[in-house]
Formats: C-alpha cells, structure tokens, sequence
C-alpha cells in the first residue's frame, strides 16, 4: 500500500469515526437562498420572508404557507383557530405508490398541520372576521373531506355569528385519494354558502392565489361576492394542455392568468399582496356602514346579524391576553353542576352572573349555555342535554 493510500484510508475512517451533531432547529436539506420562479433572481429567504415573498426583481408573488398568511392578514395576538384537532383518514384504503396513510404522515410532519386549510377567528384592522386559508406546501392544497368539513364549520360559525367571510384559496383541486367524498365537498361548501350569502345576506370574500384550480376554482372559489386575485396568479380548472388538445387551437400565453380572467370579467380586482390587508380592511368597512345594506333572514337557531354590542364582544374577546383553556372550563362547568343539584344559589345573582361568564368563554368545543324562557339549559359535547328549572 502506498503512503497515499494508506492517507486517503485514514481521511476516510477519521471521517466515518467522526461525531454528528444536529440541531433540532436545524435543516440542512433547506439551504438558505432560493430562485424566484418567474425571473430567476437569486433571493436571500430571510428577506424574502420580511418582504411577504414576493420577489424584489421582478415583483412575482411566490407561494406562501398558510401559517405567513395568516401572521399578516390577522391582527397579532387575535387569532383564535377553530377544529384544529379535526384529522384526515383513509375509507378507501387508497394506494398508488405509497398509502395514503403515509402520504398524510409525510405531509403533516413537514407542513405541521392536519390537512391542507386553517381555519378560524381573528380581527383584521380591528374588524371580527372568519377566515380560512389554504396551504398548498400540504399535498398541492388538494380538497379532501376534512378540508370541507372546516371550511364548512367555518361558514355555519360566520353565518351564527355575523361575521363577514374571507376565503384564501391556493388548490391544485380535489383530492383523489378520497374519490367521490373529496367531491361532494363541492357542493356541501356551496350550501353552506348559500345560507350565509343569500339567506343572511353576509359578505363573502374569495382570494385567488397562484395555483387555484380543479374543483375548488369550480365551487366556493369562484362563489365570492367579491374576488380578489394576486397578480400573474394561475387559475383555472383543466389544464392548459388538456384544453388545447380538447380545441385543438393554441391559447394566449397569458390564458388562465389572473390578467386574463379580469380581463374577461370573472375577477373583481387584482390586488398586490403588500395591499391585500388594506384593500379588504376597507372593503368590509365600506360593505358595513352601506345606508341601503338589504338585510337578511337568519336561519333558525342562529345567533342573528351581527350587531354593534355583538361586535365589540368579540373585539374584546379576540383581544383577550389569554384564552380560558378547555380543562378550566370543565371543572367550573361541573361546579356549576352541582351547585344545580344541591339546589343552592337558584335564586342569586351570582349563579347567573358565573353562566353568562361560562357562555361568554365559549370555544369551539363547547356551548356553555344557551337560554330560554325559563329554563336554562346547560350542555356540552361530552354529556347528554340537561335542563334545570328555577
């Protein structure tokens, strides 16, 4: 063996031998530069990041996850998420390269989250407001049952509450690996809608962004009574190829652009992503103090429009320092019970005053109260309706 060898032998070994450190904060598989996709500029991601990403070459909007989105449309320290828990599963048994199982895993220990939307709460510009966002870093933003289920919830919550809507749509369409029940999200959405559109006569604010096509560009993405798009965003529902080879003709470059659907009048507005918090802040504000605002019928057993009592509640709600959390709240709601059965403090004030603080700490998972004539009547998800008399 020669000196050489026996040297690139030892470099090697010192280099197996060698401890590995790791920092848990640390990925190294994520460099710390990226290109935009548009002009091909090099961007540092730190100030792409503080920049909303979007591009300081040629002003291309790159995609943001839902968690950026959310940190810069809602007001900081108001957000309140609703059924966060909620989880996809697999009632087919789906498989082409891989389970669907392990494709939910991968995507929900990459991204964070438990399906492709985060939906919930928050004051924008000091306004209450519902919002969903969409992220398409999970499986392509695809529209699966789970994610119709929360956009759902969320719209049935806007609707009882009175709030206005705002939906962030970035989809690649619905998802395949749940087949038939991915696309009776479509129509369970637009329902929902429906009742919250034209039966509360609520504002509804769809937001385009790039990619937004398949089945969500065919339901509620297209439902807005006002959409909004971000600038050269891709929207459509087929492909581009697929409906060239269908037409046999060449398309526009600039087919399914955001450009040429507003151009074509099936956009309202195109709006800068550094301007989209203003140009809806002004938008709800606008709609809000309209002389000649048609009002609606709110479905039975909803809460009603959304007045200025009611409002300001939330505002004082979404602002609160620290929200009650779900174990505290249990063990004063099973306080209150007992002080039903011992028949103590029926009569007194302070029992009534600690019910309307109940119910005004309410959270997704629970309804602390809801009151009638003479009757209060105290329920929760995890125990059968009781009613107490006076």
């Amino acid at each position: 063996m020669s000196i050489l060898s026996w040297i690139e032998d030892q470099r090697k070994l010192k280099l197996l031998n060698a401890p590995k450190y790791s920092h848990p904060d640390t990925d190294g598989s994520q460099g710390l530069w990226t290109r935009c996709d548009h002009c091909g500029v090099i961007l540092y991601i730190k100030h792409l990041k503080e920049n909303q990403r979007v591009c300081f070459g040629c002003g291309y909007h790159l995609q943001m996850n839902s968690t950026e989105r959310i940190d810069y449309l809602i007001d900081s320290g108001t957000w309140h998420p609703l059924d966060e828990t909620v989880s996809p599963c697999d009632p087919l048994e789906f498989r082409d390269q891989k389970n669907y199982t392990e494709r939910l895993k991968e995507a929900q220990e990459r991204t964070g989250l438990q399906d492709s939307v985060q939906t919930g709460t928050g004051l924008l510009d000091g306004i209450p407001i519902a919002l969903g966002v969409m992220d398409f870093n999970f499986m392509g933003g695809s529209m699966g049952s789970v994610v119709g289920e929360k956009i759902t919830r969320l719209i049935e919550y806007a609707t009882m509450e009175g709030l206005p809507l705002i939906l962030v749509c970035a989809s690649g369409g619905a998802r395949m690996q749940e087949g038939i029940l991915s696309l009776m999200q479509m129509a369970k959405i637009s329902a929902a809608l429906h009742v919250h559109q034209n039966c509360a006569k609520l504002l509804y604010i769809a937001v385009l962004t790039s990619p937004t096509t398949g089945g969500v560009t065919a339901s509620f993405a297209m439902l807005g009574d006002l959409i909004f798009a971000e600038p050269k965003a891709l929207i459509g529902f087929a492909g581009r190829r697929v409906i060239e080879q269908t037409l046999q003709e060449q398309l526009p470059d600039d087919f399914q652009t955001s450009e040429y659907l507003l151009h074509h009048g099936l956009l309202d507005l195109i709006v800068p992503r550094s301007f989209l918090k203003q140009a809806l802040s002004e938008t709800i504000t606008l709609y809000k103090e309209a002389p000649m605002k048609i009002c609606g019928s709110i479905p039975y057993g909803q809460r009603g429009p959304l007045t200025k009592v009611r409002e300001e509640q939330l505002r004082r709600f979404a602002n609160a320092s620290e929200s009650p959390s779900f174990k505290n709240s249990l063990l004063e709601f099973e306080d209150l019970l007992n002080r039903f059965e011992e028949k103590k403090f029926t009569h007194e004030n302070d029992l009534l005053t600690k019910a309307i603080e109940l119910a005004s700490n309410q959270d997704s998972q629970t309804r602390w109260l809801n009151p009638s004539k003479k009757t209060f009547q105290v329920r929760a998800d995890f125990l059968n309706p009781t009613s107490f008399e006076d």
